[in-house]
């Protein structure tokens, strides 16, 4: 007879996303810091699962751009240098400025209710001063637009983004909270409008003016001890 797993087994694919989205939350809300060491052994026991879905889950993380796997050295937190930083804001304002546009021209009703809450929550949250909540609603922001430019290659395009995006706002969390909130609401303006053009020069000159500061911020988060020339090649060799 074939004895049961009992009730507390679960599929290997279950515990690989629970693995997944836990560190996943954990890198992108700044609880893990870029070039942290990820200790298979420690985050096993933490987790409460066998290294074969955590490395299952390392790998995804890895393809997402938030975790680094060194041969030799083990897992890390990706770097997220200057030059991660800058070509970051290379693709955003070329797609973001696309989806703006699109938003403005596409958008329906219902998709401006679901973007003027989004401010409404980002408000909310630069009166309470609280980075977290600010962060996740300016993330969010940016997503709806994508959303609402109904291109599903566009959304396709962006996705792999949205983790890396987030990760950005929340680690520049000291940026002028306000005055993202007020370029937002020019922006919100220029979709409801359905002015494409102003909504796409506003989304590029929005994410040019944190480009300077973050990549600056960069230079302060990034771990000394990780060779960023070393870290682009091995990159490259795994295109």
């Amino acid at each position: 007879m074939v004895k049961s797993a009992g009730p507390t087994a679960e599929p290997r694919g279950s515990l690989r996303q629970h693995v997944y989205d836990t560190l996943r939350r954990r890198i992108v809300e700044a609880e893990l810091r870029p070039g942290q060491r990820l200790v298979e052994r420690d985050l096993a026991t933490e987790l409460e699962v066998s290294r074969i879905p955590l490395r299952e889950a390392l790998r995804l993380l890895a393809a997402d751009g938030l975790v680094l796997l060194v041969p030799h050295r083990g897992a890390l937190v990706a770097p997220f240098t200057p030059a991660d930083v800058r070509d970051l804001f290379d693709v955003r304002e070329s797609l973001e400025s696309l989806a703006a546009r699109l938003a403005a021209e596409r958008t329906d009703r219902a998709g401006l209710l679901r973007l003027a809450a989004r401010l409404d929550s980002a408000r909310a949250a630069t009166r309470d001063g609280d980075r977290d909540a600010i962060a996740a609603a300016n993330s969010g922001f940016h997503n709806d637009i994508v959303e609402l430019a109904d291109n599903p290659l566009l959304t396709g395009l962006m996705r792999p983004l949205e983790a890396r995006t987030h990760w950005l706002f929340r680690l520049t969390a000291q940026r002028d909270p306000a005055q993202q909130c007020s370029e937002h609401e020019e922006l919100y303006e220029a979709i409801a409008a359905g002015h494409g053009d102003r909504a796409a020069a506003l989304a590029h000159d929005h994410i040019m003016a944190g480009r300077q500061v973050s990549v600056a911020l960069a230079a302060e988060w990034t771990d000394p001890e990780i060779d960023p020339e070393a870290v682009a090649a091995r990159r490259r060799r795994r295109r």
